[in-house]
């Protein structure tokens, strides 16, 4: 007889992400040049100082368990970058350090959520948002945004859908994948609206340093004491410090919240890497020029390839002003055939660049929106160049 398993396990959605990338790593073990503009991390090696901490770290025999939670000298930094960078005062106490940002909103979610309990999430979203949610018993429920609002959402769209089972809204500013921003006004707006109707805000906030043409971030907690008890910030050092492997974010939360996402974490990970907790105190608190210098390369990395794109046949996109992606509107292609692909959906256009162009990019179904694909310019210069030419070789050419 066959054991039945998981049903939450089961309905969990495979990662189109990860089939692409298996297919482009496939094509280079055979050989194959591929051009990746898949991969939401910093081409930039973890600044020299960081590193040295970490070193240090290991030296020192500062390997053991730490508490569950993290250790109190990365807590403080954090207070620290909160008062500093966001005008927000928060005790250790309202911190817990995890296995990166992802485990960060886990940890969260379980702590929020009862089942049936519904979660407002933006399309289009990062990928892991609904089944995050799906995992902790609640249910994603949708706003499908519109490119001419740069895919943000707002408190008519939030009154339309909230239900007598809502209970928190994912915001993500900057966000992946369409590098939007909400502005000062759009985010007390919403604020305003999650304090009347009593909702959670869980505000993913790992982009906020990677910001352009001046922009500056807001943390949605930092408006009033009310909405800052709703609001559960999300952050890390991964995409600022590149850092993704180090394996570290952190919350900042109300007491009660944080006690119980402190439980969750220590009867399933326990503490994150005692090394990367170290080195992470360094980031915060050591020389931030190397998040200046990555943010200008950045910068002209974005420049660059929304002025391409835009001057592609059939392509067009709006211009990011955070993160390291572009969401590319493919409407105009889709329909049409191009050697020998008929493109119905983002994973056939997906599909026709990485065989015929030997580029790499995200379906925009793996974010909601089947009317666009993800390209990330968190690669070199020279590899966007060459990557955008051969998009335009295949669609034109």
């Amino acid at each position: 007889m066959r054991m039945e398993l998981s049903k939450v396990g089961m309905a969990i959605e495979p990662s189109v992400t990860l089939e692409i990338t298996a297919k482009a790593n496939a094509m280079k073990a055979k050989g194959v040049d591929i051009i990746s503009f898949s991969v939401g991390e910093p081409d930039f090696n973890t600044p020299e100082n960081i590193q040295n901490e970490g070193i240090r770290a290991i030296k020192s025999g500062l390997t053991k368990y730490t508490p569950s939670s993290g250790i109190i000298e990365l807590k403080k930094a954090i207070c620290e970058k909160f008062k500093n960078d966001n005008n927000l005062d928060y005790k250790p106490s309202n911190i817990i350090i995890s296995n990166g940002g992802k485990h960060s909103i886990y940890n969260a979610l379980l702590a929020i959520l009862n089942p049936g309990d519904e979660v407002i999430i933006g399309i289009p979203y990062w990928v892991s948002y609904p089944e995050l949610v799906n995992i902790a018993g609640g249910v994603p429920v949708f706003i499908k945004t519109k490119e001419e609002n740069d895919f943000k959402y707002g408190v008519d769209e939030l009154e339309a859908i909230k239900t007598k089972k809502t209970k928190a809204i994912i915001l993500n500013s900057p966000s992946n994948p369409t590098g939007a921003i909400y502005s000062e006004e759009e985010l007390r707006g919403i604020a305003d609206w999650a304090v009347k109707n009593n909702v959670f805000v869980v505000s993913d906030e790992l982009y906020e340093k990677l910001i352009y043409e001046g922009n500056k971030h807001i943390s949605i907690a930092s408006f009033n004491d009310e909405i800052k008890r709703l609001t559960i910030l999300i952050n890390g050092m991964s995409k600022a410090y590149a850092m993704t492997g180090w394996r570290i974010g952190y919350a900042a939360a109300n007491e009660d919240i944080v006690k119980i996402m402190g439980n969750i974490q220590s009867h399933t990970t326990s503490n994150p890497s005692s090394i990367s907790q170290y080195a992470s105190v360094e980031g915060l608190k050591g020389d931030q020029s190397s998040v200046e210098k990555m943010k200008e390369q950045f910068d002209i990395r974005r420049k660059y390839i929304v002025e391409t794109i835009n001057s592609i046949k059939g392509l067009s996109c709006r211009t990011p002003k955070g993160a390291f992606y572009v969401m590319v509107n493919i409407s105009g292609i889709k329909g049409k055939t191009i050697k020998g692909f008929e493109v119905k959906d983002s994973i056939d256009f997906t599909n026709l660049i990485l065989e015929k162009g030997n580029v790499a990019i995200v379906p925009g179904i793996a974010f909601g929106d089947d009317d666009y694909v993800r390209l990330s310019y968190a690669n070199s210069l020279d590899n966007i160049k060459e990557g955008l030419n051969r998009i335009k070789d295949v669609i034109e050419g």
